[in-house]
């Protein structure tokens, strides 16, 4: 293609993701994120699609929430289509799907943890179909999706965004447009091992006051109150650590996964990470403890329990972590 067909592509497609507001929105992959991200979305537009590879899933968001259970070429009908699922390499292979049926001026929204260099590719291959691909990856948690207050940071065309927009906004506290494609995936994934590092390292020190009779509750206490205090130590260890419930949301393996694509990053770059590194290897190390989709995040203490010996629990006869 020549410089001036790449123009003439541009302009063509701006006008036709740009002319009007969406009236229709289908939403791709109902998992612990998406199944209530997609929630807000209803009520909002004349038709509210979900698509789910278990279909079941679909059929019973329709119910809960007034959406439209429909077959995969049916959603592609949407001016919006948001996916949110594991993996970059399970979006492609929803793009190849979605080759045949795609409208002309359609964006798409990829809210999955993703890969920076996927998103190149996508968004060059839905270009030449006269659509659009921004990777917009979310952060917050499953209560941040059923409340409706992710993070939202966005890579990609700016006049796509501002299409898709009202679409994002509803299941979203804060949108930040963080550059070009794949610039959304990329700061999720450094954020998500800085959330990584944030853990390991409250995991050490609990563990550190536990072997000296300090209760980890009573401990988060006074860091929540002072200038040690994060997100892990204020909402993922006492709510699903110290307590032992570690219920099941965001996995390990995909945890792993995003500290794999930050280093990786980080590699491109050729700039020293060594804690995030050794974090990540860390990371890695938990996930191939336990078999894939079976852990949540939270459970990467168990590894470093059995490496301590100290159980990050208010019990302060437990301290042998592999009882």
């Amino acid at each position: 293609m020549t410089d001036n067909q790449n123009t003439n592509s541009a302009a063509n497609l701006a006008a036709n993701a740009t002319s009007g507001k969406p009236t229709s929105v289908s939403f791709l992959g109902l998992g612990a994120m998406g199944y209530p991200m997609a929630s807000h979305l209803v009520g909002h537009f004349d038709s509210v699609m979900v698509w789910n590879r278990s279909a079941d899933k679909a059929h019973a968001h329709a119910k809960e929430f007034g959406s439209h259970a429909v077959d995969f070429e049916q959603a592609l009908s949407a001016n919006i289509i948001i996916s949110c699922l594991p993996t970059s390499q399970q979006v492609a292979e929803l793009i190849e799907r979605a080759k045949l049926h795609l409208r002309v001026g359609s964006v798409w929204v990829d809210c999955t943890s993703g890969v920076p260099d996927a998103a190149h590719k996508a968004a060059a291959t839905l270009e030449e179909l006269g659509c659009y691909f921004i990777d917009a990856p979310v952060s917050g948690q499953t209560t941040g999706a059923i409340a409706g207050s992710l993070t939202v940071m966005v890579g990609g065309d700016t006049d796509a965004l501002a299409y898709a927009k009202p679409a994002i906004n509803c299941f979203a506290g804060l949108i930040e447009h963080v550059g070009s494609s794949g610039g959304g995936f990329a700061v999720k994934a450094v954020n998500n091992t800085l959330f990584a590092v944030n853990s390991w390292a409250l995991g050490e020190g609990l563990g550190v006051l536990k072997a000296h009779g300090v209760k980890p509750s009573s401990a988060l206490e006074c860091i929540n109150h002072s200038s040690g205090q994060s997100f892990a130590s204020k909402v993922t260890f006492p709510d699903r650590i110290v307590n032992r419930s570690f219920p099941k949301t965001f996995t390990l393996d995909l945890m792993a996964k995003d500290c794999g694509i930050a280093i990786d990053l980080q590699q491109q770059a050729k700039l020293p990470a060594p804690v995030m590194a050794a974090v990540a290897s860390f990371m890695r190390a938990a996930s191939n403890q336990v078999p894939a989709g079976s852990a949540d995040f939270s459970e990467f203490i168990h590894f470093l329990e059995n490496w301590t010996n100290q159980m990050i629990s208010d019990d302060l006869d437990e301290n042998n972590a592999s009882k």
